[in-house]
């Protein structure tokens, strides 16, 4: 959210990224640990920066020549600063014999399937969002208001068997839970922790006349994050195939997981949306955060 309210939101990195450089954007967590030619690709250029323990977070910003050379590594979201380094690096780029080389490209035969997941089949895809509808205090700190203001995005994987379900008007017990444990958390500042299976006190969630309601209370043993709301949303088939489905959940959510802090103190208003998505923006794609490295686990 950080970068996306900060240095990507500045025009003239917005205009370099879309006429001089080829911009790629990964989850480094997959990259790192692909066994296959991407993630070789991305481990030599990772290499050669300060972040070269695999077995750790790799993420920042990095440039490199099409041949895997890496020109710069950063990981400053200040603008001014960023936009100063991509200047540089293209200029001494395109002023080195690596300019007009060419390279070949990186084979795609076989990727790891551990790492390179498609939506199922016959499946639905929703976009989640969620934010913080109050709580925080007032602030002058510009990165501080940019948590505070912040909408975070994710996608809700439905299979095919769910599907059909949902057009007959159930309501899945699988689905439910999927949607309770991966997705009615606060993503808002960072990285979540998901809920365990224990930590689901209760989810309720019906389907009637293409109406959908229902409750969850989701909470920690310690009692030191927690979530309760109420859901309520719209159901549309046409021809056997859900063609809407609209999902709210508004409620109180407490507490903050590692790499979430600065949430507001005690309890505060989160709300979490879910809508069909169309297949018009490239997230739409995008597996899960919560299915990382464990498909199964995420749609079981």
């Amino acid at each position: 959210m950080l970068d996306r309210a900060s240095t990507f939101a500045e025009p003239i990195i917005v205009d370099l990224l879309k006429t001089r450089f080829v911009p790629v954007a990964i989850d480094q967590a997959y990259q790192r640990r692909q066994d296959d030619a991407e993630g070789d690709f991305y481990r030599r250029i990772a290499a050669q920066g300060p972040r070269d323990d695999f077995e750790d977070t790799t993420q920042g910003f990095y440039i490199a020549t099409a041949g895997g050379d890496l020109l710069l590594y950063n990981n400053n979201r200040d603008p001014a600063k960023l936009r100063r380094l991509m200047t540089q690096k293209l200029a001494e780029f395109e002023a080195s014999p690596a300019a007009g080389r060419a390279v070949e490209a990186i084979s795609s035969d076989e990727a790891d399937p551990r790492y390179n997941v498609e939506p199922p089949v016959g499946g639905l895809v929703l976009r989640v969002r969620a934010k913080v509808l109050g709580g925080y205090g007032p602030t002058d700190d510009p990165w501080r208001r940019i948590f505070q203001e912040s909408v975070s995005r994710d996608n809700l994987w439905v299979t095919a068997a769910e599907h059909e379900a949902l057009a007959r008007g159930e309501v899945p017990e699988p689905l439910r839970r999927r949607i309770a444990r991966f997705h009615l958390i606060d993503n808002t500042r960072g990285e979540p922790p998901m809920w365990e299976e224990g930590e689901i006190r209760s989810i309720e969630l019906r389907l009637r006349d293409g109406r959908l309601e229902g409750s969850v209370h989701l909470e920690t043993n310690r009692g030191d994050r927690g979530y309760e709301a109420e859901l309520l949303g719209v159901v549309e088939v046409e021809g056997g195939w859900v063609v809407r489905l609209e999902l709210v959940a508004l409620g109180e959510f407490w507490g903050a997981g590692p790499f979430t802090g600065g949430a507001p103190e005690g309890r505060f208003p989160l709300a979490v949306t879910f809508e069909i998505a169309d297949g018009t923006d490239v997230a739409d794609r995008i597996p899960p955060q919560g299915s990382r490295g464990w498909l199964d686990g995420y749609l079981r």
